[in-house]
């Protein structure tokens, strides 16, 4: 599967670019012609969709760029890298209030709204420690890219949900390992609470603590691997 065949590939600005050298890891463990196809990428979603500041938040190109970037990181392996529910991102300068569930949110994913949005305190605490496996433009990220495999057809969400399924199938028929996954701590309780936070939250440790989770879960790990098409940056 040709996944990064571009006609026309975007560049990014020298400034954006510097944001992607200076903060993000991921895009600097890339080789150089996947350091180019990811840049492309950002500029993609950038372009692309709405972002939104609440609250007197004055949206800049750093937000811009690390939001981007961690949805470019996500579907880097993915032939259909654009996440179809989502064209506006709205960003609160910290935990905000929903008068739909009445409670404080750090970050969801919104459908209805075509929306994902997040507490910039919080999406910026979540890259500053780098292993504590909470981040939370991945977990949200995650929910946006696991909802929308539900709802297209093309290859890359194919994979995705046959992976899933591989994947949920393997912990039905294997009490062990589902004993073993609760006692281990690893992951964190939330992974517990629906398919959909079990997801985000492999995604978090995949990321955040790749070798860890090999080590501990080889064969989820290689599930979420396969069904992200994750074959760079050492993972």
């Amino acid at each position: 599967m040709l996944n990064h065949f571009y006609l026309y590939k975007k560049e990014l600005s020298p400034s954006h670019r510097s944001i992607l050298q200076r903060e993000h890891s991921f895009y600097n463990k890339l080789s150089e012609k996947h350091q180019i196809y990811f840049e492309h990428r950002v500029e993609v979603f950038i372009n692309n969709n709405e972002f939104v500041g609440k609250q007197e938040l004055v949206v800049t190109d750093h937000m811009k760029v690390l939001i981007a970037a961690t949805a470019t990181m996500l579907t880097f392996g993915f032939k259909k890298h654009s996440i179809d529910l989502i064209s506006r991102v709205i960003i609160y300068p910290s935990s905000y209030y929903s008068e739909i569930n009445q409670a404080y949110h750090k970050g969801e994913t919104n459908p209805r709204l075509n929306a994902i949005v997040f507490s910039w305190e919080d999406f910026l605490h979540g890259y500053e420690i780098g292993n504590d496996n909470l981040n939370l433009g991945i977990h949200e990220f995650g929910h946006a890219i696991h909802l929308n495999a539900t709802t297209n057809n093309d290859i890359s969400s194919y994979i995705f949900n046959q992976g899933f399924k591989k994947l949920t199938t393997f912990l039905q028929n294997n009490e062990v390992v589902r004993q073993d996954l609760i006692a281990s701590r690893y992951f964190r309780e939330y992974a517990y609470t629906n398919h959909f936070e079990f997801f985000a939250v492999l995604l978090e440790n995949f990321i955040e603590t790749p070798d860890e989770f090999n080590s501990q879960f080889p064969q989820l790990y290689k599930y979420v691997q396969q069904m992200l098409n994750f074959k760079f940056a050492g993972y």
